[in-house]
Order: C-alpha cells, then sequence, then structure tokens
C-alpha cells in the first residue's frame, strides 16, 4: 500500500467513476483499475461495488475513506511544512529566562516573535543565568535571557545586549516611616543605607549582579550587611516587604507593585545592569535565526527608550 494508490482510492471514492478519477489522475483507466484491484487485495476486502452502469463504494470502502481522505491531504501538506520549518515560520522554540526580565524585555520579545511567527510554539523556562548557560551548553533549550556571566560567556555561546538598566533601592516603607533612611528630592541620598541589613541574589547564581552591587559599596569604602540571600526577583521584593531589609534591584522591577515597598533611585550615578539573549553559535535553527533577529529589533526599541520608569 502506498500513496500512489490511497490517492486513486480517494479519486474514485469521490467521483464514483472510473474514466473521470483517471482524468482527474492524468492517466488512463486500465492502470487504474489495476491499481485499485491490487489495494482491495492488500486490504482483504473490496472498497467497491462495479457495474457496467454504476460504482459505489462497499460499507467498508465508505467508512475507510474517511480515514484515508485526511491521511492523503496531511501528507499533501508536507511540503509546505517542510518549507516553514526551513524558513523558521513553524517549529518549536525554547526560551528561558531570568526572573528580571519578565519585567522588562521579554514581554516585548515574546510578543514581537508571536505576531512575526505565530505558528512556532514557544516553550517558556525561568532559569537562575548559570542554569541557563549550562542548559544552553547541553542543547536543552535554544536561547536564553539572562545576566551575563563574568569574566566571560564560555566561547560556544554567542552573546546581544538588550537592556542596560541603573539599579534603584527597594526598600520596606516603614523604614521611611520610621526615619531610618535618608530621602532628598526622591532620591535615597547619604551613606546610612549602607549600613542597612541587605537582601541580594547570592554570587553563584547571578555573578555579574552580585558583583555589581558589592562594587557599589566598595566604592565607598563599605561591606554590605547581607541579611538574606534569595534567587527570584518576586521573593527578594516579598522579604523587603516583610521588613527584612533593602534590596538593589533593576529600575523595571517598579513594575512590580508589591504593598509595603518603595522604589527609591540611588542619588549620583547609578550602576547599571545587563540583560542579553544567548544562544549556541553552532545552533542554525531557522526558530533561532528568527528569535535573534527579533531580539536585534527589541534592543533597539528599549536602548530608544532608555530604561523604563
Amino acid at each position: 500500500m502506498d500513496l500512489r494508490q490511497l490517492r486513486h482510492f480517494v479519486a474514485v471514492a469521490e467521483t464514483l467513476h472510473f474514466g473521470r478519477a483517471a482524468e482527474r489522475l492524468g492517466m488512463t483507466q486500465p492502470p487504474l483499475s489495476q491499481s485499485i484491484m491490487a489495494l482491495e487485495r492488500e486490504v482483504g476486502a473490496p472498497l467497491f461495488t462495479r457495474s457496467k452502469r454504476s460504482v459505489a463504494l462497499t460499507p467498508l470502502g465508505r467508512q475507510w475513506l474517511e480515514h484515508v481522505r485526511p491521511a492523503v491531504d496531511r501528507i499533501g501538506d508536507l511540503p509546505d511544512i517542510a518549507r516553514r520549518l526551513r524558513e523558521g515560520s513553524a517549529g518549536r522554540l525554547s526560551l528561558s529566562f531570568v526572573s528580571t526580565a519578565d519585567y522588562n524585555v521579554l514581554p516585548r520579545l515574546v510578543q514581537h516573535y508571536s505576531t512575526s511567527y505565530p505558528d512556532v510554539e514557544i516553550t517558556l523556562t525561568e532559569a537562575t543565568s548559570d542554569v541557563q548557560v549550562e542548559a544552553l551548553i547541553e542543547g536543552r533549550v535554544d536561547a536564553a535571557v539572562l545576566i551575563p556571566i563574568q569574566p566571560a560567556l564560555p566561547a560556544a555561546l554567542a552573546y546581544r545586549p538588550l537592556l542596560r538598566e541603573p539599579l534603584v533601592a527597594a526598600v520596606p516603607e516603614a523604614w521611611l516611616e520610621e526615619g531610618r533612611l535618608l530621602v532628598r528630592d526622591g532620591l535615597l541620598a547619604g551613606e546610612g543605607w549602607m549600613a542597612q541589613p541587605l537582601i541580594i541574589f547570592p554570587a553563584r547564581v547571578s555573578p555579574d549582579f552580585h558583583a555589581l552591587v558589592l562594587e557599589l559599596y566598595r566604592a565607598r569604602g563599605r561591606s554590605p550587611v547581607v541579611r538574606q540571600e534569595a534567587i527570584q526577583m518576586q521573593t527578594i521584593i516579598s522579604l523587603v516587604s516583610a521588613g527584612l531589609g533593602m534590596a538593589l534591584v533593576p529600575a523595571s522591577m517598579r513594575h512590580l507593585a508589591r504593598t509595603g515597598v518603595r522604589y527609591l533611585d540611588l542619588a549620583g550615578t547609578p550602576p547599571l545592569l545587563e540583560t542579553g539573549l544567548a544562544w549556541r553559535r553552532d545552533n542554525r535553527a531557522p526558530t533561532v535565526s528568527a528569535i535573534v533577529e527579533i531580539a536585534e529589533t527589541v534592543g533597539d526599541l528599549w536602548r530608544d527608550q532608555e530604561c523604563p520608569s
């Protein structure tokens, strides 16, 4: 049983006339009749009842047609499916992301990609930067929105910056009411805040982020009083809300409103945290090329508007 025979069967079943079916198929009637008889031998039962004046489907043939027609149609779609997979307009894309990206570049990146390639199935997985790098190297994800690992990402990975944004302070509102922090013109001023307990990302999961915070303290001759480490930004903000400490977070975290938390800009020139897209250099999948191309557009949009407030 092959595709040619199945197409012959569908043509005869739809026309109920061997002559018209042969004409539709661009062949003569004798080989078409032979093809149908060979198919019936393979099925093990007649598919048509024939007389000099008419052709009709047997009950078996009528029921089998319900299965054969969609199967033949799907096979006919295969060349187009292959073309779309080749062009990246269909298929799958696995994309991982750090929790901070959920409040800046990720929504716009996914929106642009989904609009441009609606038939691509996107799988999203939240993970820390160290886990994402390992997943990329092992081929478990196609691309990753991460905070770059210092001093450099592995040579096997390509990388494109998407956003650089200043750090701001997330502080408990109760501290402001108690006067524990000095605020001038809406800015966290002085150095007294540096003596307050700090909630921070662990160095092992986001070394660049961790080092950026520590360098801010070192530049002023101070050492942070680390009260708690947490790997999820939502957890960090929740701990701030509970009054356990303050945190230095990307400015886009202002989009995460939480009762009992205030976001304050830092006086002076705040450090900038970078977020970017990474992928394997040897991954030539069209869907990966497409997300990289979309990232160029999204990165330019973020750069044009600088940092979201």
